[in-house]
């Protein structure tokens, strides 16, 4: 089924997938199979002080939202960028579909849910308000 908005939340171990519209919300939770854990850049050491991406990870949760038209990214850390990267590099009609990527600590499911609302609707007026002042010209 294909919904209006989805929002993704994710760190390196897993990722909060919510597909929603003004009618029904849909979640689903996505765990990578990975045993590395993330490394944290030390100041003075050679190297970005990151694992290499879990592809097939991102590349299941690039699966979980290619129905969905508008995509919100978020989350605490690097795994944000990861995802979008991953997209840009290997499908960018989904890439396309991205409107947003925030840094969003580890909020619950609802607070979660009521963020992405809120951001959905601010970008809805933005889009509004430049297609009307198109017209005004």
């Amino acid at each position: 089924m294909s919904y209006n908005h989805v929002v993704v939340w994710l760190d390196h171990r897993e990722a909060h997938v919510f597909h929603f519209d003004s009618e029904s919300t849909r979640m689903e939770a996505i765990k990578t199979r990975s045993n590395q854990l993330h490394l944290h850049h030390k100041r003075g050491s050679v190297g970005s002080g990151k694992l290499g991406g879990n592809a097939d990870y991102l590349r299941e949760v690039m699966d979980a939202v290619q129905a969905d038209n508008e995509i919100l990214v978020v989350g605490p850390g690097s795994a944000k960028n990861e995802l979008v990267d991953y997209i840009g590099t290997h499908d960018l009609h989904i890439a396309n579909k991205i409107i947003g990527v925030e840094t969003v600590d580890h909020p619950t499911d609802g607070q979660l849910l009521a963020f992405a609302k809120k951001y959905f609707l601010k970008a809805d007026m933005m889009r509004k308000v430049h297609a009307d002042a198109k017209y005004d010209h």
